[in-house]
């Protein structure tokens, strides 16, 4: 698998002017209209650059929508879509809502979002439970899982699920025991994986072993991996990754990107490009192979995860 078909790009920020980030330039200051062109533009010049992995979800506002209308346009078997059940957006594009989603792992959430996520079939290829968790029982619901199972048989469909949170991997290894009729229901685990926290290695050997997809999320740690004055904690991360970034000629976007597919390999890593800068930087992580002092050094940066994930609470909605 060359690099570039290891990026995807992650849609949240295409079908929602406002996600959990550090962002460092303005928002958009645009119309729903033109919110709308300037996302079905950037999932053309992602394409144009060489991704064929796209993931969205019905809890990133238009983003479904926005990757069902660019696919009318295409006719090209590379392209894989995964979208997942779980959140719904209800913030409005509201800045100042108090709510942005809500979450809920029910068999009639499944049926009703199910029921629009559809139509990105035959390109439709995994689909998730978004931001699964032992506390919603989402794991232990028989309906559910049968569900699931009739539509991974269906539609020939990787089913997976997301995490978030310091029990990521002891959510995934609850995920690959469940079985349904004898068989793995579980192919797909989309996890946050980044140089900030690395507590995916406890388990990506295993998940490999066994055949089983990974799909890198939040591989820039909400933006915290670029050099900000709030963040003073990081600094020699941000000497060390902006001293490579000179060295390999890219942005430290790439960096971080080319780390976690190097250290992933033949594994998806999804980019959250906002613009197009954003994805032409970021599709420069496969100009570049990093050697073994440099891909080390940057290992060795990764913190304790329940710091990681404390701090990502306090990020806002931006």
């Amino acid at each position: 698998m060359s690099l570039i078909s290891q990026l995807g790009l992650g849609t949240a920020a295409l079908g929602r002017p406002h996600y959990i980030n550090v962002r460092q330039e303005k928002s958009l200051d645009q119309d729903l209209k033109a919110f709308k062109q300037h996302g079905l533009n950037l999932l053309e010049e992602a394409y144009e650059l060489g991704v064929r992995y796209f993931d969205t979800a019905p809890g990133y506002g238009i983003a479904e929508q926005l990757v069902l209308e660019w696919l009318k346009t295409k006719n090209d078997k590379t392209i894989q879509v995964a979208t997942k059940w779980g959140y719904t957006y209800v913030a409005n594009f509201d800045a100042n809502a108090k709510v942005h989603e809500v979450k809920e792992h029910s068999l009639t959430k499944l049926n009703e979002q199910w029921e629009v996520s559809k139509a990105l079939l035959p390109y439709l290829k995994v689909y998730q439970i978004h931001s699964t968790t032992i506390e919603t029982g989402v794991l232990e619901n028989e309906a559910i899982l049968n569900r699931l199972a009739f539509l991974k048989n269906e539609h020939g469909l990787e089913i997976g699920i997301t995490t978030t949170g310091t029990n990521q991997v002891e959510v995934i290894k609850k995920a690959m025991d469940i079985e349904v009729e004898g068989e793995p229901l579980f192919d797909a685990f989309q996890v946050t994986y980044n140089i900030l926290d690395q507590s995916l290695n406890g388990i990506s050997d295993m998940l490999i072993r066994e055949g089983r997809s990974i799909i890198v999320k939040e591989a820039l740690a909400n933006g915290r991996l670029f050099r900000n004055k709030n963040y003073a904690q990081y600094d020699a991360i941000y000497d060390f990754m902006e001293s490579l970034a000179v060295k390999y000629k890219v942005g430290v976007d790439a960096i971080a990107l080319n780390f976690c597919v190097q250290t992933m390999p033949g594994q998806i890593v999804l980019s959250g490009a906002a613009n197009k800068k954003h994805v032409e930087d970021n599709v420069k992580m496969a100009t570049f192979t990093m050697n073994d002092e440099d891909i080390g050094g940057l290992s060795k940066f990764r913190i304790d995860e329940r710091s990681y994930w404390e701090e990502r609470k306090r990020l806002g909605w931006t």
